[in-house]
This record gives C-alpha cells, sequence and structure tokens, in this order.
C-alpha cells in the first residue's frame, strides 16, 4: 500500500485598490487568485497556477496597476468570481486540502466576496495563518510581510511581488521553511 502525501494549497489573493478610499460604488473584489500546492512529506512545491478574475463592481485603478502590475484589459479576460471558486473546488480541491495564506486578508475577502455573490465558498475549515505561525516561530512581537519573513528565512523573493501567482509561490517557500524547522502544524 502507498502512502498518500499531506498536501497544501497556499493561496494568495490580489483584489481591486485604490490609492484613497474606493470611487462610490466600488469595492474591492479579487481579480487574481495565486495558487501553489505543496507536498508536506516531500518538502516541495509541486503546482503553480493563476486564476484571474473579472471584476463587476470595481475597476482596477491606476494604483492597482502599479503595485500588482495587472491591467483592467487583462482582468477582462479572467473568469467570473464564481466561476473562479468552482474551479478552486474541483480543480484544486479547495474544499478537501488544508489551506494557507499569509495573514487573514485572503480568507476573509473570499468569505466576504461568497456572501455578497451567488458563489459558493470554495475552502474547507482547515486554514492556516502563514504569517502567524511563521511570527511564532521565529519569536517577533510584531508580524512581518511576506518580503520581510523572506528576507528573515535568508529566501529569495522569486518574481513580482504583490502578483497572486508569485506571492503564493513564495509564501509556500516560507511554509516549507517551516516544515523543516518543525514548526508547521498539523491541520
Amino acid at each position: 500500500m502507498t502512502a498518500v502525501s499531506r498536501i497544501l494549497n497556499v493561496v494568495d489573493v490580489e483584489a481591486t485598490c485604490w490609492a484613497g478610499h474606493p470611487p462610490p460604488g466600488s469595492v474591492s473584489e479579487i481579480v487574481e487568485i495565486g495558487l501553489t500546492v505543496v507536498d508536506l512529506d516531500a518538502a516541495r512545491r509541486r503546482e503553480r497556477h493563476r486564476i484571474l478574475v473579472r471584476p463587476v463592481r470595481s475597476r482596477v485603478s491606476a494604483f492597482c496597476t502599479e503595485l500588482t502590475g495587472l491591467t483592467q484589459d487583462e482582468v477582462d479576460r479572467g473568469v467570473s468570481f464564481a466561476e473562479a471558486c468552482r474551479r478552486l473546488a474541483s480543480d484544486h480541491r479547495a474544499g478537501q486540502r488544508p489551506w494557507a495564506s499569509w495573514g487573514d486578508y485572503d480568507r476573509k475577502q473570499f468569505l466576504r466576496q461568497c456572501a455578497a455573490t451567488p458563489a459558493a465558498y470554495p475552502f474547507g475549515r482547515h486554514h492556516t495563518n502563514a504569517k502567524l505561525v511563521f511570527t511564532e516561530a521565529h519569536g517577533l512581537r510584531k508580524r512581518p510581510g511576506m518580503a520581510q519573513a523572506l528576507e528573515r528565512a535568508g529566501l529569495p523573493l522569486e518574481g513580482r511581488h504583490h502578483r497572486g501567482e508569485d506571492d503564493a509561490w513564495n509564501i509556500a517557500a516560507l511554509v516549507l521553511d517551516l516544515v523543516r524547522r518543525d514548526r508547521w502544524p498539523e491541520p
């Protein structure tokens, strides 16, 4: 009989954002979902994925483009939020696999957006706040941003910061560093 590896989905989202308050009638919406599949037993990142999501109640601002590199034209070619959630559930087994994100923003943004749309929440109940685990493992008082955590762990920042696919890949590297230190919690 073959042992089944422990698999974790690491998720990072980018959402519409503005330098100040959103324009009247606009709300922050997910426009990119980055997902890295991590094999915890083999201690390696197996796959990386990107789902572009078409916003319906906001537009990508110049500030958001500067921060993420995403443009309105690019996200207009994305899928609906409901379709993105369906893909997470069917293609990435999001409801069955434990998942992690850097902080609670991503989890809360999914909850908010699912409550405001006909989309079904795609994730199961086993979520780990990787930022909190990292902070405790390193005995820090303040929770660092992902880039600061990579620097502290001696890991490179790969790709573009504030790009969902790249950030999920980098967060997965931090998770694996915690696994090697025997500081990653069991779901």
